[in-house]
């Protein structure tokens, strides 16, 4: 796998490797809490390295950063197919 040179590449890889995932029979819902966990151990040791905890003035700010990106794709996804929420 090439390295990404772009944060849009990278997300390109982690979607490509889930999709690998599902093709390979795991079910959707257990690739995304893969994916969730994953991006929890990092988030964690991006914030406090290895051996480190989050308490929960950390929790909550990662549990902000994840929303505004959740928003943010949610409306990319409204604004290009023009369709409503849930």
């Amino acid at each position: 796998m090439t390295a990404p040179s772009t944060q849009q590449e990278a997300i390109q890889q982690f979607i490509d490797l889930a999709n690998d995932m599902k093709n390979k029979g795991l079910t959707k819902e257990a690739v995304s809490t893969a994916l969730m966990r994953a991006c929890a151990v990092y988030s964690t040791y991006v914030v406090t390295g290895n051996d480190g905890a989050l308490r929960s003035s950390g929790i909550e700010k990662i549990q902000k950063l994840f929303g505004l990106e959740l928003e943010t794709v949610q409306q990319a996804k409204l604004a290009a197919s023009d369709v409503s929420a849930s």
